[in-house]
């Protein structure tokens, strides 16, 4: 059995095409202005205009031409938009409009409509849309927002320069398979990355080397990404984009398994994960295997937790890259800071109980902590101790020994912003005995300050 769709999705062109709208309110507005984008001439009838639709007037970018419908509004025009808001008026304009076999819409009505206006996603001259067939526009809604997220706001840059060597490329690979295969590696490659990231001429440079080339030879690069604390919705949208691509993924074990698995499905995982006193590869061995396999022309993603330029050691590994000339790009995510504390309740900096916070590395090297611990005691500021916990009760003796009240507040973040998210709360005195019984796990982060206290009134997760 056929399955009937029930509308077929069609793209019209009407640059300098005449089109009528009867209604002035918000609906109308909304149709006007993609039809303005779409290059048509728009012919307006209302009685009754919002100030919106009467500034396009006054511009000169519709004509009003009529307070009242009459059929003889729909002479000479290629479309139809009802949007009076007036039921019966609606459905009698797009009765007439469809005994002439105009194409008709009526606002919110698909079942009287004889075609209805999708979600867009422009990315001129590419264009996507959705819709549900106007009987769920929340869905469609949905749908477009994962979209937006998945196509970048410069892919239609990308479609315009591409076009310009289309002909070449036709020459040069005479083969379709040669020519998808060329295509293909750099609509998802280096050329693509580089107009995403705003250098168009050094994506025209790699195209038009490559096309110098007896044999097409795709370039490697590496995507330094921070993948936040853990939540996979706080990954941005480059970050998402370019651990779709990659060909090969080097991860920590700080990098949740949701957001491991949204990195693309035959890509190669290599796990160099590094615990206290256990790095199943130390940072040197590291950072030459991001440069060899970039150079043997891999899309290599190093994912790290949080931020990749806080505590991650990616200045390291990029410096490498940078001696080696291996082409990089760096994604920020959102630090552990940041996105535990959001997810505990606990704002870093309160105008009435901290003017600034501080991130220190807890991460204590053969059970010894020279750090300088007189400068953490100040009024009004926050702490912040990434992988602190092994010398949680250094840290906590340290700073009242040099100043800091036993009372002060302290909160320990266990795998923040996921499902397993613990808090623990208490004060630097009291805090050493409490964590053995509440046997909080790593990774766990340290916040210190008065702005701890606000948690019983914030927290929203738990």
């Amino acid at each position: 059995m056929v399955v009937v769709m029930d509308f077929l999705p069609l793209y019209f062109d009407l640059k300098n095409a005449s089109t009528l709208v009867v209604g002035g309110g918000d609906a109308a507005a909304r149709k006007i202005d993609l039809l303005i984008k779409a290059g048509a001439n728009v012919k307006l009838c209302a009685d009754v205009r919002i100030a919106a639709i009467q500034t396009i007037i006054d511009s000169g970018n519709i004509n009003l031409i009529a307070t009242t419908f009459d059929t003889s509004l729909l002479d000479n025009v290629v479309l139809v938009i009802a949007a009076s808001g007036n039921a019966e008026m609606d459905d009698a304009i797009a009765l007439k409009a469809t005994e002439r076999n105009l194409p008709v819409n009526v606002v919110n009505k698909a079942e009287s409509s004889s075609f209805i206006f999708p979600s867009i996603i422009d990315r001129s001259p590419i264009i996507a849309s959705v819709s549900s067939s106007g009987s769920l526009p929340v869905l469609t809604r949905l749908l477009r927002s994962k979209l937006e997220s998945a196509i970048p706001s410069s892919f239609g840059r990308m479609a315009d320069v591409a076009t310009k060597y289309r002909e070449q490329v036709r020459e040069k690979f005479p083969d379709l398979n040669q020519r998808r295969r060329f295509w293909e590696s750099h609509l998802e490659g280096l050329f693509a990355e580089k107009i995403f990231s705003g250098q168009e001429d050094e994506s025209i440079s790699i195209l038009e080397n490559s096309l110098k080339n007896d044999v097409f030879q795709p370039g490697g690069e590496v995507y330094l990404v921070g993948a936040g604390p853990g939540d996979p919705d706080l990954l941005t949208f480059k970050a998402l984009r370019l651990m779709r691509q990659a060909d090969i993924v080097l991860y920590d074990r700080l990098v949740s398994q949701p957001i491991l698995d949204l990195v693309r499905a035959d890509a190669e995982r290599v796990d160099v994960g590094k615990e206290r006193s256990n790095h199943t590869l130390p940072q040197q061995q590291i950072n030459e295997l991001l440069m060899t396999l970039a150079k043997q022309g891999k899309r290599v993603l190093r994912l790290k937790g949080g931020d990749p330029f806080i505590f991650g050691r990616g200045g390291e590994e990029i410096d490498r890259l940078s001696d080696e000339g291996v082409p990089f790009q760096v994604v920020p995510g959102i630090t552990a800071a940041s996105g535990c504390s959001s997810y505990a309740g606990i704002p870093l900096t309160h105008r009435d109980f901290s003017q600034s916070v501080r991130f220190i590395t807890g991460h204590l090297k053969d059970d010894t902590c020279n750090l300088p611990w007189s400068d953490y005691v100040q009024e009004n500021q926050t702490l912040v101790f990434y992988m602190g916990l092994v010398g949680l009760t250094v840290i906590c003796n340290q700073l009242i020994t040099n100043g800091m009240s036993a009372d002060m507040p302290i909160a320990l973040v266990s795998k923040g912003t996921t499902k397993e998210q613990k808090v623990v709360t208490g004060t630097l005195a009291t805090m050493p005995g409490v964590v053995k019984v509440e046997k909080v796990k790593a990774p766990t982060l340290i916040i210190i300050g008065e702005v701890v206290n606000l948690r019983n009134k914030l927290k929203w997760m738990d």
